[in-house]
């Protein structure tokens, strides 16, 4: 008997990449099949909930599984394509843990692409990439987010800073210095595009923080007076911004 595959926050939620329409066949990856498989015990007829980043979340049926692999047939749609608010966060790399926290709790958070960017005082000097994905997949999937943020080729600021798009203001979360708290300069955006630029264990350097103070697309900003985390300082920054700018109102 056909059943829906449940987790502890509900039905079973699988990021894909196949198109997504009412009998369309999507083969899992190995990662995905061996979930379903060995963990989940899905027999064939039972349900789970796919999404693409394109055609919206259906609703799919366990159709075949063997050697060649797990294939699914999509049924039917259980929610429209909805995007989240264009907001990028760019941050300084921290410990491998809580760079993996960071990366999930943004992506509920509904940033839209995570940008790495190595400043001076960053400790960590290597990114993986494929890490930073499978994190931010699975939050999606977790979050009953429809679309996976985009993770950016990790950079160095200068580098980032020379080929930014200039009509995406960045709040720099500076920990130093004279600055708007979040909030508040957040109310005075516009509704163009924007990032968050949050820095290392250690904060930014002080020549950085004066090569970003000198920008025009750069606006300063406090998150208060305590001195955060480099993890806790993103998060914050984000949850302030989807209070007032987001798609919490």
């Amino acid at each position: 008997m056909a059943s829906d595959l449940k987790e502890a926050g509900g039905l079973t939620r699988l990021f894909v990449t196949s198109a997504l329409e009412s009998g369309a066949s999507v083969t899992l990856d190995q990662g995905q099949a061996h979930y379903l498989l060995h963990v989940l015990r899905a027999k064939p007829g039972d349900r789970v909930l796919v999404f693409n980043g394109r055609d919206g979340e259906w609703q799919a049926e366990l159709a075949a599984a063997g050697k060649r692999g797990v294939v699914l047939t999509a049924r039917a749609r259980t929610a429209q394509q909805e995007d989240v608010p264009d907001l990028w966060l760019a941050f300084a790399p921290v410990k491998k843990t809580p760079s993996d926290y960071l990366v999930q709790k943004a992506t509920e958070l509904g940033v839209s692409k995570l940008q790495p960017v190595f400043t001076r005082r960053t400790i960590v000097s290597r990114i993986n990439d494929e890490r930073l994905l499978a994190n931010a997949m699975e939050a999606a999937e977790q979050s009953g987010r429809l679309t996976v943020p985009e993770i950016g080729a990790a950079t160095t600021l200068e580098k980032l800073l020379a080929a930014w798009p200039r009509e995406r203001a960045i709040f720099f979360c500076d920990e130093g210095g004279e600055a708007l708290p979040l909030a508040d300069a957040a109310r005075k955006a516009g509704d163009g595009p924007a990032a968050i630029l949050t820095g290392p264990e250690g904060g930014f350097d002080p020549a950085e923080r004066e090569r970003l103070r000198a920008l025009a697309f750069v606006t300063p900003v406090s998150l208060g007076p305590r001195i955060l985390r480099a993890d806790t300082a993103a998060l914050a920054a984000l949850a302030i911004w989807q209070s007032v700018k987001g798609d919490w109102r």
